[in-house]
C-alpha cells in the first residue's frame, strides 16, 4: 500500500470524525440561540439576568393560597376526574419538588461522574489501539438498515439531550445568559424540538433493537471478558460479533432505559388518552430520571465509538470492519467466520480510512486464512 493511500485514508477517517464534532457542537450552542431570534437582543437585555424583582416575586394571593393549604373550603369548576372539587392538587408540588431537588441533584452527580470517569480513562490508558496495525481487508459487520438505525437513532437523542438538558437545568444556566424573554421562547422552541423528535427516536430505537438484538445474547465467554475488563489494560479476551461490554450497554441502555424514555415520553406527548396528573407527574419523574442515566451510558459508548478505540467509528460509517479489528476484538467471530468459510475483502483505492500494516504481521496476517 502506497504512502498517499495511507495518508487519504487517515484524512479521510478525520474528516469524518471532525465533522461529527461539529454537528454535535452547532446543535448544543445554536438551538438555546432560538431565544434570542424570537425576542431580540433588546428585549433580552431589557429583563436582566433572568432575575425576579421582588415585586414580581410577590403573589399577591399567597395568603389565600395557604389558608387552602391548611384546611380552608373553597370550590372548583373543574370536571375532570381527578380534579373535580380539588383546588390545589398536591401532585403538582411533591412533582415539583423531586424535580428541583433530587433529579437535579442525581442528574448532575451522574453526569459529572461519567465525564470524570472517561476523562481518567484516556489520561491512563489513552486510545486502544490496533496492536498490528490496519490491514489491507475488511469483513462485513452492519448493514444498511442497522447503521441507517443507528444514525437516526444518534442525531435525535443528541437533540433530545440538548433540549431536555436545557430544559431542566436552564433556570440556572440558559436564563442568566439569555435573560427571562429569551428563555421562555427558547423553553418554547426546545419543546416543539422534544416533542416532534421524540416519536422519531423512539421509531428508530425499535428498528435498532430488532435487527441487532440476535448478536447480544449472552454467552458463558462472556465473563471472561468481564474479568479482564475488556482487555482495557493490556490482552484480548474471548468476544463475538458484540463483546461483553457492547451487550451490557445494548440491554441497560436502548433496551431498559430507552423502553422508560419512550413508554414515559409517549404518555406526556399524548395526553389526551385520559391519563391522571398523577400518572403524568410520575412519568415525567421517570422520564427525566431515565434520560440522564442514559445519557451517562452514551458518553462512554460515544467515546469508545470514537476517540477510545480504533477501528470502531468507520466500522459503523461503512459497515466494514477492519480484518485487524475483528482478529484482535473479536476472535470468537472471527472462528465462527472462518469456519462459515467466509473470505475477507481487499480495499479499493482509497478506501482504507486508517494506516496500513507493513512488514512482519502486517500484509501476511492480514492475508491469513479465514477458509
Amino acid at each position: 500500500m502506497s504512502a498517499n493511500e495511507t495518508r487519504e485514508g487517515g484524512s479521510r477517517r478525520a474528516r469524518a470524525m471532525f465533522w461529527s464534532a461539529v454537528v454535535i457542537v452547532v446543535l448544543t450552542v445554536s438551538l438555546p440561540l432560538t431565544g434570542y431570534l424570537a425576542t431580540g437582543t433588546g428585549a433580552v437585555a431589557e429583563t436582566g439576568t433572568g432575575a425576579f424583582t421582588e415585586e414580581q416575586a410577590t403573589n399577591p394571593r399567597s395568603d389565600t393560597w395557604r389558608g387552602v393549604r391548611g384546611g380552608e373550603e373553597g370550590f372548583t369548576t373543574s370536571t375532570g376526574p381527578y380534579t373535580s372539587g380539588v383546588l390545589i392538587s398536591n401532585i403538582g408540588e411533591n412533582w415539583r419538588q423531586l424535580r428541583e431537588g433530587p433529579i437535579k441533584t442525581a442528574g448532575g452527580v451522574v453526569l459529572g461522574l461519567a465525564v470524570l470517569a472517561l476523562a481518567a480513562v484516556y489520561l491512563l490508558r489513552g486510545p486502544i489501539r490496533l496492536e498490528n496495525g490496519r490491514s489491507r481487508y475488511w469483513i462485513p459487520r452492519w448493514n444498511s438498515v442497522q447503521r441507517a438505525a443507528h444514525w437516526v437513532t444518534a442525531i435525535t437523542f443528541i437533540l433530545l439531550a440538548v433540549t431536555g438538558l436545557s430544559l431542566l437545568y436552564g433556570r440556572h444556566v440558559v436564563a442568566p445568559l439569555l435573560g427571562d424573554a429569551g428563555f421562555a421562547a427558547y423553553a418554547e422552541v426546545a419543546m416543539y424540538v422534544h416533542n416532534f423528535v421524540g416519536p422519531v427516536f423512539a421509531l428508530a430505537l425499535v428498528v435498532l433493537i430488532a435487527t441487532v438484538i440476535r448478536y447480544n445474547a449472552p454467552k458463558a465467554y462472556d465473563l471472561q471478558w468481564l474479568k479482564q475488563g475488556g482487555g482495557l489494560f493490556g490482552g484480548h479476551p474471548p468476544a463475538g460479533r458484540a463483546n461483553a461490554g457492547e451487550k451490557g450497554y445494548f440491554w441497560l441502555g436502548p433496551v431498559l432505559l430507552g423502553t422508560v424514555v419512550v413508554i414515559t415520553g409517549l404518555i406526556l406527548v399524548f395526553p389526551q388518552f385520559g391519563q391522571g396528573r398523577e400518572l403524568m407527574a410520575w412519568s415525567h419523574v421517570f422520564h427525566a430520571l431515565g434520560g440522564l442515566f442514559f445519557m451517562a451510558l452514551v458518553l462512554g459508548h460515544a467515546y469508545l465509538g470514537t476517540i477510545g478505540q480504533e477501528g470502531v467509528f468507520e466500522t459503523m460509517a461503512t459497515g466494514k470492519a477492519d480484518l485487524n479489528l475483528v482478529r484482535e476484538h473479536h476472535p470468537v467471530w472471527y472462528e465462527e467466520l472462518q469456519a462459515q468459510g467466509m473470505e475477507p475483502q481487499p480495499y479499493v483505492r482509497g478506501e482504507v480510512l486508517g494506516s496500513a500494516v507493513e512488514g512482519p504481521g502486517g500484509e501476511e496476517q492480514a492475508r491469513g486464512g479465514t477458509g
